[in-house]
């Protein structure tokens, strides 16, 4: 079951902050140092100032200094609540082009990358999650580290300044088709751009009639986490610290429930970005040796270009496990010879399907066997960086700072759900859902009724 709230945003003033793309920010956990300069030098309002960025604080204070900047913002009329309990629509626009590598989705991936710049649009639903009663289906495991850091924001703020972002399937778009309904022939309530000149737009719905037939469209459905595993479960034990400590809800805008953008996956513009692999510290490492140890299992062949290896990977995807390795200037395919040996392969209890993913066969049937990287290796962060671009991966390793890269398709939205329904995780790294969530659009304050 999925239930629902409408609630009461706390969204930018305009007329105080100027331009929303100056002020909007990507996820915490997609902000290091580089970037935190770059937003703080952009406005004074900057929602990096709240939400801190990947690396946690090495004074506590911080928090209880990010929850009076909070408060100020919300007195000084900088952040401003909406009137009425709402839903709210969440439109992102991109642009993908052929040579930005491959992209999964609902259209046939190497149709999209064929096309010299694709169009494509994502439309969520952002409401409140009732935590008590809903659930969310994960595929990945979490880390103590950025639970930690987030549940101290929690405590100091008593706020949500970020969502989850989670996958349902609605083939008849119910919800999707109530909420157009209630927005029809109105401009958005605000628009931005992100650091990757993709637009984002939000319309505000306090219609009770188009609210009620989001809930009930909502209601039966299963839920997916695409991302955001750790606050969503660092939601849960703040949940219990709260009503351990005998706190209640003070409406159903409370520590009871959490802001989510609802993306159904059948929309044409849910798709995923692949994580390239840097290999790096391997002592004596040769790609030459490395291919004679891969051809037993894998075809090998030289490809003279990026572009080449690109298409190489979209005619693979959904077909042939395939994937790239880049070493010294060169790029080389290696595509699995036959499927049925991936039982063979991969040892341990993993589900078939979760055997027949492409970074599952990357991480089992060639880093680890061949390169000696296993599961130990990658907790540590021992011998493998991701990248977020093939380009990135590439300069990597031109720089020294690698030694390898390899290059992969990404994996498929029904993979992600099929893995989660086996209740599974994947390998670490397996999803890059693009483009992310916009922090700064809409936030919500927790109405807490203490001893």
């Amino acid at each position: 079951m999925t239930l629902v709230h409408p609630f009461r945003g706390l969204r930018y003033n305009p007329s105080v902050v100027g331009d929303l793309s100056q002020v909007v920010t990507q996820p915490y956990d997609r902000i290091g140092p580089d970037e935190e300069r770059a937003y703080l030098s952009r406005s004074p309002y900057s929602f990096v100032r709240l939400i801190g960025t990947r690396i946690p604080p090495c004074d506590d204070g911080d928090y209880a200094r990010r929850a009076a900047l909070l408060r100020e913002w919300i007195a000084t009329g900088i952040l401003v609540e909406d009137e009425r309990p709402g839903i709210y629509l969440y439109r992102q626009t991109f642009r993908w082009a052929a040579d930005r590598g491959p992209l999964s989705g609902r259209r046939d991936p190497s149709t999209v990358n064929r096309e010299p710049s694709t169009a494509l649009t994502r439309q969520g639903l952002i409401a409140l999650l009732d935590l008590a009663q809903s659930g969310a289906k994960a595929h990945e495991h979490t880390l103590r580290g950025p639970k930690e850091d987030r549940l101290k924001l929690f405590r100091a703020t008593e706020a949500h300044l970020e969502h989850i972002f989670l996958l349902y399937r609605d083939p008849l778009r119910r919800a999707s088709a109530a909420a157009e309904a209630a927005i029809a022939g109105r401009p958005p309530d605000l628009t931005a751009k992100d650091d990757f000149a993709n637009t984002h737009e939000l319309w505000y719905i306090p219609d009770h009639d188009a609210v009620r037939a989001v809930q009930q469209a909502l209601l039966p459905l299963e839920l997916y986490i695409a991302d955001g595993h750790h606050r969503f479960e660092t939601a849960q034990a703040f949940m219990r610290e709260c009503l351990a400590k005998g706190w209640k809800p003070a409406s159903p805008q409370s520590f009871t429930a959490l802001p989510v953008t609802l993306v159904n996956v059948e929309e044409p513009g849910c798709v995923i970005r692949p994580t390239p692999r840097v290999v790096r510290d391997l002592p004596a490492f040769s790609p030459q040796a490395f291919l004679e140890a891969a051809q037993g299992e894998f075809a090998v062949g030289e490809l003279p270009s990026l572009a080449a290896a690109r298409a190489a990977l979209a005619v693979a995807a959904g077909n042939r496990h395939t994937f790239i390795l880049y070493a010294d200037g060169k790029f080389w395919s290696l595509a699995l010879r036959r499927e049925d040996r991936l039982d063979h392969l991969i040892q341990g209890a993993h589900p078939p399907a979760w055997k027949r993913l492409d970074v599952a066969i990357l991480h089992k049937a060639i880093l680890e066997p061949i390169l000696g990287i296993d599961d130990e290796a990658l907790a540590r962060q021992a011998n493998v960086d991701y990248a977020h671009t093939d380009e990135e991966a590439i300069a990597l390793v031109d720089a020294g700072k690698g030694q390898a890269a390899f290059l992969l398709n990404p994996t498929r939205v029904e993979e992600v759900l099929q893995i989660a329904d086996l209740g599974v995780s994947m390998p670490q790294k397996s999803t890059d859902f693009y483009p992310k969530l916009l922090s700064g659009l809409v936030a919500m304050t927790m109405e807490i009724a203490k001893p």
